[in-house]
């Protein structure tokens, strides 16, 4: 097996050749295991695809992969987005089973005892829904060990919400919870500005009271919040990321409004960016931006962010956004504010 997912961090190669350069990563692995007599090649990406239930209209990064690695792979681990994915593409077998256990890829190998080449393969995904299955009861007394063990904090009320606050986002791509979420990151490293993925942000904030646990769906994946200095062009930059080939992603924002426009070419969409008085992003002028690790490094595209410089570590994003709620006056809100406003 060789590894799909290859994050570059040469701060000169724009986000096309990182496509490329993981490309040639793959297909160097692929040589170097022929030479090993290795026919049977799997690749495990973390690269997001989707297709219909019947094969048809995949799509996503991880068809670009397929596209474009060498013939002798034979299945693909598609990852990231979480969806349905079982289509061969350019020869490739590409599955991904949704998410959290809730189904599994069932992949099935005809190889040749003689040549050791794969000549037919198929999958299946497989969901575990457990209706209507009675627990075995030994599995079940060791999750409800657990689950007593940790309830004192997952059952933690931290907060109440005045009414449900969600990650749905308007046409110009903001959302009352991307608001909240950014603005805890931001007063949790005291920075100009923060921003936040859309992708990070797993479940909504019900209208009631709200606890630990509630939280945790919110943001699940412990990432560290790091503070750093971008200057005012290299925002901008961020900013235009957000339309890439096979998807656009709209971060969510604190500190700072812009306006984009729907008919400028990529690259270009973002026109004004201002400060919450009104004052204009100076091109020149160095900002502090808080960002969570999987950012900071270069995730979904967003390689400026690995420009960035005076970098400090901060606490766990789930654990600013905690403190952050608990300081609120309750019961708290969050809504959108036109802090990203779209044009024609």
């Amino acid at each position: 097996m060789c590894q799909g997912f290859i994050r570059h961090r040469n701060e000169k190669i724009l986000p096309i050749f990182v496509e490329r350069v993981r490309n040639v990563r793959i297909n160097k692995a692929v040589r170097e295991l022929k030479k090993k007599g290795v026919q049977t090649i799997v690749v495990l990406a973390h690269n997001p695809g989707v297709s219909n239930p019947d094969g048809t209209n995949a799509s996503g990064e991880i068809v670009d992969i397929a596209k474009n690695v060498d013939d002798e792979v034979d299945v693909i681990f598609a990852g990231h987005n979480h969806a349905y994915l079982n289509a061969v593409v350019d020869g490739k077998l590409l599955v991904q089973s949704y998410s959290y256990g809730t189904a599994f890829s069932d992949v099935d190998l005809k190889i040749d005892p003689r040549t050791k080449d794969v000549v037919a393969k198929k999958a299946e995904i497989v969901t575990t829904y457990h209706d209507g299955i009675t627990p075995d009861p030994e599995i079940r007394a060791l999750v409800e060990k657990y689950e007593a063990k940790v309830a004192p904090l997952v059952n933690q009320v931290v907060g109440t919400a005045a009414e449900t606050i969600t990650d749905e986002q308007n046409e110009s791509g903001e959302s009352a919870l991307g608001n909240l979420i950014a603005d805890a990151q931001r007063a949790a490293m005291k920075t100009d500005f923060a921003f936040m993925n859309p992708g990070g942000i797993r479940a909504d904030i019900e209208q009631g009271e709200v606890t630990w646990g509630e939280l945790y769906n919110v943001q699940p994946f412990n990432n560290q919040l790091v503070k750093m200095t971008l200057t005012g062009a290299q925002i901008r930059q961020l900013l235009n990321q957000q339309w890439q080939p096979t998807q656009t992603r709209m971060l969510q924002i604190s500190g700072l409004r812009y306006t984009w426009s729907a008919s400028k070419p990529v690259g270009e969409k973002v026109i004004d960016i201002q400060l919450p008085d009104g004052t204009p992003l100076k091109p020149d002028a160095e900002y502090t931006v808080t960002v969570n690790s999987f950012l900071a490094d270069g995730g979904d595209g967003f390689t400026v962010l690995t420009h960035g410089t005076n970098r400090e570590v901060g606490p766990v994003d789930l654990d600013a956004l905690v403190s952050y709620i608990r300081g609120l006056e309750q019961p708290f809100s969050a809504r959108i504010e036109g802090r990203i406003n779209r044009l024609p």
